[in-house]
């Protein structure tokens, strides 16, 4: 109640307002242009309130306070007057509308839902005239589907499809907290939050631990079967299988004074080797081998 009392307040005061001829706007702007007058402003400022107000019943469709949608109309308004050209001879009110209606709109976007939308100029169209043509088009033909209503807006307003499918699923719905109370399969109300519901990719601690226990036993044996490895066996193995980069046969051959063949067939056998000594460690490798 004391927000619809406030409202109409705010309303009584911008009606109020005295309207202004051309010329007494006129002589006001430019009073605030070379003088800096700041009175000259406010009288400006106040006698376009019914602007502001006219503009802020339009969006209230998106749910937000009257009273707020007035106040970013104000800033707009009041951005206006500061940016005013009296020389180019055009009405204050056809100046200040673009100025209101871009802060009312950067208003809703910033406070309709926590997620950010409409940062390019084709989505705040989108998102500002999509309800509007989506209704439009709809009360046109009823037999229209939601694929070639989308089609439709998509056509208008020069976006993509997909744009136009994704705007309209998020203004079907509002945000849901993951705060919010989980329910379970009768509609009751469980013991958790729904964040609790969440999966997660991340490993469990025990996952965890035991990946990094498994790591450093596997590796034990590794350095315990390498060391079964004659000096030129040990430099290829490194060389080609431990390396980020792994050399080529050809490469190595060239380091060592031996053909690639030659070398292809000590990694063979020095493979074997490192098989034989790591299934003694653990009998798994030698049935995944």
């Amino acid at each position: 109640m004391k927000t619809m009392s406030a409202d109409r307040q705010l309303i009584r005061f911008a009606m109020a307002a005295p309207y202004l001829d051309r010329d007494k706007e006129h002589d006001l702007a430019v009073r605030w242009k070379d003088s800096q007058d700041q009175d000259a402003r406010n009288q400006i400022a106040h006698a376009h309130m019914r602007l502001v107000i006219a503009m802020a019943s339009k969006f209230r469709g998106f749910g937000l306070p009257l009273a707020d949608l007035i106040q970013e109309g104000y800033i707009g308004l009041l951005e206006a007057a500061a940016r005013f050209e009296p020389a180019r001879e055009v009405r204050f009110s056809t100046y200040a509308g673009w100025w209101i209606r871009a802060s009312m709109q950067d208003y809703i976007l910033r406070n309709w839902s926590i997620v950010r939308g409409g940062t390019s100029s084709s989505q705040k169209a989108l998102f500002f005239n999509l309800r509007r043509l989506r209704a439009k088009l709809a009360q046109g033909d009823q037999r229209l589907t939601d694929q070639a209503i989308h089609q439709e807006i998509a056509s208008a307003l020069g976006v993509s499809l997909a744009d136009v499918q994704t705007m309209d699923a998020r203004l079907a719905g509002n945000d849901a907290s993951l705060q919010a109370p989980a329910f379970n399969g009768n509609g009751n109300g469980g013991e958790g939050e729904k964040l609790d519901m969440l999966v997660s990719d991340a490993p469990q601690p025990d996952e965890l631990v035991t990946g990094i226990i498994d790591g450093e036993r596997r590796l034990k044996w590794l350095n315990s079967a390498m060391g079964r490895l004659n000096p030129r066996e040990s430099r290829i193995i490194k060389a080609r299988r431990l390396s980020e980069n792994g050399a080529t046969l050809e490469e190595l051959g060239t380091e060592l004074g031996i053909s690639k063949e030659r070398v292809r067939q000590i990694e063979s056998r020095a493979m074997e080797k490192l098989k034989e000594a790591l299934t003694q460690c653990d009998p798994m490798i030698g049935e995944m081998a």
